[in-house]
């Protein structure tokens, strides 16, 4: 049998990556990891990449975790992964860091390998590899800024993302989520980096974004940014959209978005759960924590197709956002 709210079948997997399938993604890595764990994550300059080499079962139960929750695919624990980081972070060589995001993959097949086990009726889980943005090397917070984009040429940013691309790709991920990116520039040159180097490979790409709820977090109006990267690369792009905002933002940033287009692009859409991340202090806000289930209904009515959890969201929540997804399903099958 499978989990609550995912259909068993002897039907053959649908293709996720096709627009008109709704695809439920998973949760907050780091949140649902530290069920798991009992070393702090949130402050540390690897965050939970750090566990991929510390602790790598609990890297394994957290994918298994979001799997039994209901998402369709889980992604590699490689956001804050760099070989300039654990080089000098955790004392490995350049050789070893490479081995040690490829692992990244590695884990998460095992994972599927044993929710299948679990569930062998279930339908097989897409893997996708993380591509944080350059500005999570920096551990300042400033991939929610996007303040580096003015004094890091862009190809300094390329050179740093193309061995953790190659790693993913080379250990074999389904897709790339390109997310968290804060700035037009570095987005543009992932998508033309996708494009030119990695063919084949598909990827959604996903912005951090302003709080006014219409601008990336460089300050860029996000529709015109998301729209012109779309364009460059409609091929490999499965979908484009937004990341680790509050879910009360999502609508002014996506609604419309495809107004006057011949050739629709497909949203995702994986908010945190309202609060805020302050380099200092941790996460912040608390008060303004949202129930991102309560949203699902009206983003998928706008056309969202691609949809889960970004920080502070844990597996409860993607099982919240599976059901609210079936529950639409069925009062749009006819």
């Amino acid at each position: 049998m499978a989990p609550p709210g995912i259909s068993s079948s002897s039907e053959e997997n649908p293709n996720f990556l096709q627009s008109k399938n709704i695809v439920v993604l998973d949760g907050g890595f780091a949140t649902q990891l530290s069920c798991h764990v009992s070393q702090p994550i949130d402050g540390d300059v690897l965050w939970s990449a750090r566990f991929l080499a510390s602790d790598p079962e609990a890297v394994i139960d957290t994918h298994i975790d979001f799997l039994r929750a209901g998402a369709d695919l889980i992604i590699t624990n490689t956001y804050q992964a760099s070989i300039g980081l654990f080089v000098k972070h955790l004392n490995l060589t350049e050789e070893e860091a490479y081995a040690l995001i490829k692992k990244s993959v590695e884990l998460a097949h095992t994972a599927v390998e044993r929710y299948l086990q679990e569930f062998p009726d279930a339908k097989k889980p897409l893997i996708v590899g993380s591509v944080g943005p350059y500005g999570a090397s920096l551990h300042d917070g400033s991939e929610y800024t996007g303040a580096y984009a003015s004094s890091t040429p862009v190809e300094t940013m390329k050179a740093w993302h193309v061995p953790r691309i190659d790693a993913l790709i080379e250990g074999g991920v389904d897709l790339l989520a390109i997310e968290t990116i804060p700035c037009r520039a570095e987005a543009e040159m992932l998508v033309n980096l996708l494009k030119d180097k990695y063919p084949q490979t598909k990827a959604w790409l996903a912005f951090s974004v302003a709080q006014d709820g219409k601008s990336t977090a460089f300050g860029e109006p996000f529709q015109e940014t998301a729209r012109a990267c779309y364009d460059l690369n409609p091929d490999q792009l499965v979908a484009v959209g937004v990341n680790c905002t509050a879910p009360r933002l999502i609508e002014s940033l996506v609604d419309g978005i495809n107004v006057g287009r011949s050739t629709p692009i497909p949203i995702v859409v994986y908010p945190n759960s309202g609060e805020s991340y302050n380099v200092e202090m941790g996460w912040i806000n608390r008060d303004k924590c949202e129930p991102v289930e309560t949203y699902i209904e009206r983003w998928l009515d706008l056309g969202v197709t691609w949809l889960g959890g970004c920080c502070r969201t844990y597996a409860i929540d993607i099982t919240r956002i599976r059901r609210e997804v079936e529950k639409w399903k069925q009062n749009h099958c006819c």
